[in-house]
Order: structure tokens, then sequence, then C-alpha cells
């Protein structure tokens, strides 16, 4: 699979290999469907697919290749029918009923039909374009492979530039467009907070959340002191995965620094794991305090909800996802709330990461571009985004809809809503450079070292450097990732981008 940063523009025998599935491929499938002849099976399972109905309704009376029908619209009044795939299914309800008004409204003949596609989607997009039975509109779900495959069309040939002007200042690099070219738009995103139980906070001393943290260390402990011998902790994370210590790291780093973000800096071009030095130390001494909730060592994220849930945990780091979970998964009683991520001096240097990935995409192949577009712009306008954030189905990154959204109907989501420290990063050339590390990833040693205390931060901060320069210089030889040096990058330009 390819990174992000690498370039668009393949030679034909990649773009042949691209199309053919190589042996680590064939391997990989097989891994993922398992049997001696599943790879078989699995690619006829997905043409299958293609070939059936996997929404949660007809969306109209489209054809099931609509994606392969020539533009049949304009004077003769016949309907141009396209297919729209997704893999989300939280919104499906939603969107089916938008689909369907457009399908009833729209006055260009446009017949749209959507399909939530079961699981494994990227592997049905590829048996997709590859048996030329791809959607017209599709989500993108994997932006550097979509685009080095030649799946999707350039936006800026097709989407008015009154539309496009709306999305000025958010298209960053290798997230929504690859060597300047807009293949994809941002729509909805995650949001990091610091979620925290009210009352165990004041029973605490302290009348408003941490703010640095040293702060957010003797917060922990107190609500420990006063709570341990009810079973109520002062802070959690789900170390039983990386994401326990990535989940307050990533929130808190991006605060506190105006250069990184997962470890690298965009102005030396190079990782540099000092940046997570107070965070690292802040949850060490959480843990050495006796603060930590036992057994965070095999603490999966749903059982750390349904703890915080029951009262029992003081505060915790995640994303904008949760008021719904305490809301339908793990109702709850308890007064909680969120805040900004603590930072090490209380300043913002930068801006909080916001978990944002490219949205819609239109097909390269399609022979229905210009309807396919007018869909697009439809699903983007305000009215409806506005109304999808509203019923708080998600929060979104665009500012025309922030600034004209009312309060989601969701509660707690008022503490996650958009500020003027949230932002979105450039790419970053992390997980492409971990495949080629030697040895355990930043997120393990640093979980460890929070945990135990073995060895020395600074030991593990110099290892971690110099292993991922090496792996790093390995992935630019071999042409894996072209995201260089940024020497003008500065993250407090990011500030105000998402709301004010």
């Amino acid at each position: 699979m390819l990174q992000s940063g690498q370039a668009s523009k393949m030679p034909v025998e990649a773009l042949r290999a691209a199309r053919e599935p190589d042996k680590g491929e064939v391997r990989q499938m097989k891994r993922i469907f398992g049997g001696k002849y599943a790879l078989t099976l699995s690619g006829l399972t997905i043409l299958a697919l293609l070939a059936s109905a996997c929404s949660s309704g007809t969306g109209g009376n489209a054809n099931v290749n609509g994606g392969n029908q020539g533009e049949q619209g304009g004077a003769s009044g016949e309907k141009t029918k396209i297919t729209y795939w997704t893999m989300d299914r939280h919104d499906m309800d939603y969107m089916q009923t938008k689909v369907d008004e457009y399908n009833a409204t729209n006055t260009d003949n446009i017949v749209v039909e959507m399909k939530v596609m079961a699981d494994n989607y990227n592997q049905a997009v590829d048996v997709a374009f590859s048996s030329n039975q791809a959607p017209d509109v599709l989500k993108v779900n994997d932006f550097p492979t979509y685009v080095n495959k030649g799946y999707l069309a350039p936006l800026e040939e097709l989407l008015g530039a009154e539309f496009l002007v709306q999305f000025d200042g958010l298209l960053v690099e290798n997230v929504y467009k690859m060597d300047g070219v807009v293949y994809t738009l941002p729509n909805t995103g995650q949001f990091w907070r610091l979620l925290y139980n009210v009352d165990l906070m004041e029973q605490a001393g302290y009348s408003e959340p941490p703010k640095t943290l040293d702060e957010m260390v003797d917060a922990a402990k107190k609500i420990t002191e006063a709570g341990k011998s009810q079973g109520i902790y002062g802070f959690a994370s789900n170390f039983k995965s990386g994401s326990g210590f990535t989940r307050p790291a990533y929130a808190s780093g991006t605060l506190d620094s105006a250069t990184s973000h997962e470890g690298y800096n965009y102005q030396t071009g190079e990782f540099d794991f000092e940046m997570y030095r107070d965070v690292v130390e802040a949850l060490r001494q959480i843990k050495a305090d006796g603060s930590m909730i036992p057994g965070a060592e095999s603490l999966d994220i749903d059982p750390l909800r349904a703890q915080f849930a029951q009262g029992k945990i003081g505060m915790y780091v995640n994303h904008s996802g949760e008021p719904a979970v305490y809301t339908s998964q793990f109702p709850t009683d308890i007064n909680w709330a969120a805040a900004e991520v603590p930072t090490s001096d209380g300043v913002v240097d930068g801006v909080s990461w916001v978990n944002a990935g490219g949205y819609l995409g239109i097909s390269s192949k399609s022979p229905n571009k210009e309807a396919a577009a007018k869909f697009v712009e439809y699903v983007y306008g305000k009215e409806l985004r506005v109304e999808y954030q509203e019923k708080g189905l998600g929060l979104s990154v665009l500012p025309f809809v922030n600034e004209a959204s009312g309060q989601p109907e969701l509660k707690g989501i008022d503490g996650f809503l958009p500020t003027k420290y949230d932002g979105i990063y450039p790419a970053t050339p992390s997980s492409i450079t971990e495949t080629k590390l030697e040895g355990k990833k930043a997120a393990d040693v640093f979980t460890e070292y929070i945990l135990t205390g073995s060895s020395s931060l600074d030991s593990i901060i110099a290892d971690l450097n110099e292993r991922y320069k090496k792996a790093l210089a390995t992935t630019r030889a071999d042409g894996l990732t072209n995201i260089q040096a940024d020497p003008s990058f500065n993250a407090s330009s990011l500030q105000g981008s998402l709301a004010k």
C-alpha cells in the first residue's frame, strides 16, 4: 500500500501493478479472507456485492450499473443514473433520506443510488475499478492509495470556483490534494478533549478542569485520595493498545508544539520525539502516584467508558464521538463535561490535531462526472451540512457550516465544538516510516515507560529519534514518500482556521 506523499504520476509498470495484485497483496487477501481457495471466493463475493443491493434502500429507481451509463439527461428528459458508495453506517438513514430528496427535487434529471457497502470496503473498491463497475461518487477511505491507483478525478476541473472557495485554507497536501491537485474535500472530524467528571473534580478542589499537565497530575491524585475506597481513580487511558498513549499525547503534544505532530518535525523534516517529553512524564507520574485506574495496561476503550459512565474515573482523553457513546451505548446520569487538553504550561503554541480525512471523491472512470459533481455540491450544501451537525451526526471542520450551525442535539457535545485552537495538520510520514522501523514503535516504548518507569526517558527519546531517522531515510530512498522539510511551517498559523 502506498503512503501519503507519494507522487501521483506512476510509470506504466506501476499502473499495471496497481491493477493486478502482486504476491504480497495475494498473501494479504488470503490473510483477510482465509482458506485455501478463499481468495478466489472473496473476489467472487465482492463482485456479487457490486451487483446486489447492499444499501439501506434502493435510492429511487437507479440502475445498479448507473456508474457505467453515459450522460442521459438534458433535453431528452431521460434520467442520468449515478451510484454513490459509502462505508458510513452511523448516518446511513439520514443520508438515504437526503438522497431521496435530491432524486425527487433536482432539475437535472439525475437519479442517485446510494450503497452502504459491507466490510472490506477498500477491496470492494479495487474490484469495482478493475472490473469497470466503479461508482461515480465514493467515500474516500484511503486517500494516497486511491490517488496513486488513479481512482479519483481532479475536482478543480469539475467543481465551480465559487463552490471551492469555501474550502480555502483547509486543503492541506497529502490529505485532500496531492502534488497540488485537489481530489477530495474535508467534511467532519474528530476533536480531542479531556473528558472529566465535574463532581469528582469539584471534590478535589477544582472549580474548573486543569489547564496544565501539573494540574492534571495533582487533580488525578486528589480525586484518587478522596475516592479510592469507593473504587474511584483520577485518570485512565486504554493502554491495552498504543492508543492509550497516542490519545492523550497527540492532543496535548500538538497544542504544546508549533512545529511537530506524530513525533515528526515539519520544519526539519526529521523525527524528534522530544515533543512528548512533558505529557509522557505527566502520565508516568500519575501511574507512580497510584492515580491511574488499576489494570490500565490491559484496559480497552469500551471497558474504560463503562467505568467512566459509572462515575469511577475522574478524567481521560478521547474524541468527539464520546457524547453519542454516553447517550446510547453507555447511558449515564453522571455530571460530565469536556475541555481542552492540558499543556505543559497552559499556553497553546500550536493547535489540537483534528483527525479529518477526505470525504467524497469522483471516479476518474465515471462517464457521468458532471452529474456526479452536481451531487457532490448538493451533499456539501450549507443547509444539509448544518442540519447534519445539529442532529449530532458529526462535527464539521468547515467554517461556513460552524458559523451557521446551532447547538447540536446531543448532550455533552458543546465541549467538543471547534475552537480557534483546533486545526488540520499536513500529513506526516509516520505510518510509512514505521513499516521500515527496526524495533518497537514509539507508542509501545512510551507506554512501557509510563506503566513501568523502566529505562530513562532521555535514552528512550534518543533511541527513538535515531531509529526513526534511519527508517525515514529508507522510505525516502525507496520513493515511498515525498514529504520533505518545510522550514516555514508553524502550527500557530493554523489557529482560527476552523473556528474563531
